[in-house]
């Protein structure tokens, strides 16, 4: 039995490596193709760009004001949707409105309530009132610089492209009771865990076949072709299916390189937990095969257990020094050469930390079908939301 699973937390630990060198090939193909590339400015469509709001944050309105701050050549609208106009958000959206006059800025009362998910009912809603053939969505938290739009909107260059999708930084708060462990936690996954597996997805795929919520950008003719909204009205991972949707009906995700920034709040870890797990059965649910296989690219714990199972031989060291280089070189390479976050740095000790709690969530997600969004508990089945009705 020892032997037994000695030789399994190796085998992981090898496939561990592996993904981690994999990592780093995508890493590595990801800053070539930009490189090459260059920064092709010729083509700027008009776009309207999708905001639905609720509620307030602290960092909310830095985030809407970077949007309005565009030094973009073609026209753009910021179109915000709102479920009432007595939401604390439509007081900020008037205030931006006062204090750039030269932006359109339109704000749509979304009344109706067509699904479970609020944020794409707003979204169907608001589409009807968007001026432009192309349509950019993004949460009100997100955070841009002034070439945005341009860097986006460059990629349509290309005829193929239907949709463009943005990598992005979790930033927590510069000090002070609001920059927590567990924010720190879950920005240092961003960069560290969650990027390089798209990164890894994009070279092993030859593209990307999803979306990521910091930024989709599409044509309406794309868009139309892949369905529209509205199926997407029960969808927990309404950002991945609508790259995924656009992908299956022939055109191209481009994964631009403008990296933006959403806020991380002040997580307790109960806050953390819920999050991560919703994050994980989302995953989950949208990619069945896939997400099977996310085990093994916790190669640190599973070094560390290999470790344990051999009775800590010299050799089980050896590896474990290997797949830590390997580890602390993704995230660098990621997390500071592709995304140029340094909260990586400051937080590289935590490594260990988010990796063993990384695979526990993976675990743990397998062993229920609810997550906790916005406060209320749903059941999740093929990537579809219900309210669990409470007894």
């Amino acid at each position: 039995m020892a032997i037994a699973i000695e030789s399994f937390t190796v085998l992981l630990t090898l496939a561990g490596l592996a993904y981690l060198l994999l990592a780093l090939w995508g890493a590595r193909d990801f800053n070539q193709f930009w490189r090459r590339r260059g920064r092709n400015e010729g083509i700027a469509p008009d776009v309207s760009i999708l905001k639905p709001v609720k509620g307030l944050d602290q960092s909310m309105y830095a985030g809407l004001v970077s949007h309005c701050k565009q030094t973009y050549a073609g026209n753009f609208e910021i179109v915000f949707g709102v479920s009432s106009l007595y939401d604390p958000a439509v007081v900020e959206i008037e205030r931006l409105q006062e204090e750039f006059p030269e932006c359109t800025i339109r704000l749509v009362e979304c009344s109706d309530r067509l699904g479970t998910s609020g944020k794409v009912s707003n979204l169907v809603q608001m589409i009807r009132e968007a001026r432009y053939s192309y349509v950019l969505i993004n949460d009100s938290d997100i955070h841009v610089s002034p070439q945005y739009l341009t860097r986006v909107m460059t990629c349509f260059s290309d005829a193929h492209v239907g949709m463009v999708t943005a990598p992005y930084i979790g930033r927590t708060a510069a000090s002070g009771v609001g920059r927590t462990v567990w924010s720190r936690l879950e920005a240092l996954g961003i960069s560290t865990e969650f990027l390089p597996g798209v990164l890894t997805a994009r070279k092993v795929e030859g593209g990307i076949r999803f979306g990521l919520g910091s930024t989709l950008a599409m044509s309406r003719k794309a868009l139309e072709a892949a369905g529209g909204l509205e199926p997407l009205l029960e969808c927990l991972a309404d950002d991945f299916e609508m790259g995924a949707r656009i992908a299956a009906a022939g055109y191209t995700v481009e994964l631009c390189n403008e990296v933006v920034e959403t806020t991380v709040p002040a997580y307790g870890l109960r806050g953390f937990w819920e999050h991560q797990l919703r994050w994980a059965r989302s995953t989950r649910d949208s990619r069945k095969l896939g997400y099977i296989g996310v085990g093994i690219t916790y190669a640190l714990p599973w070094a560390v257990l290999t470790c344990v199972a051999s009775g800590f031989e010299l050799w089980s060291f050896t590896l474990l020094s290997v797949v830590l280089l390997a580890r602390v070189a993704v995230a660098l390479s990621v997390g500071v050469g592709v995304l140029q976050d340094e909260q990586v740095l400051r937080d590289l000790w935590l490594l260990p930390v988010r990796d063993f709690l990384g695979l526990l969530i993976w675990i743990w997600s397998f062993a229920g079908d609810t997550v906790m969004w916005r406060g209320t508990l749903f059941h999740l089945k093929d990537g579809n939301i219900t309210p669990v009705q409470e007894s």
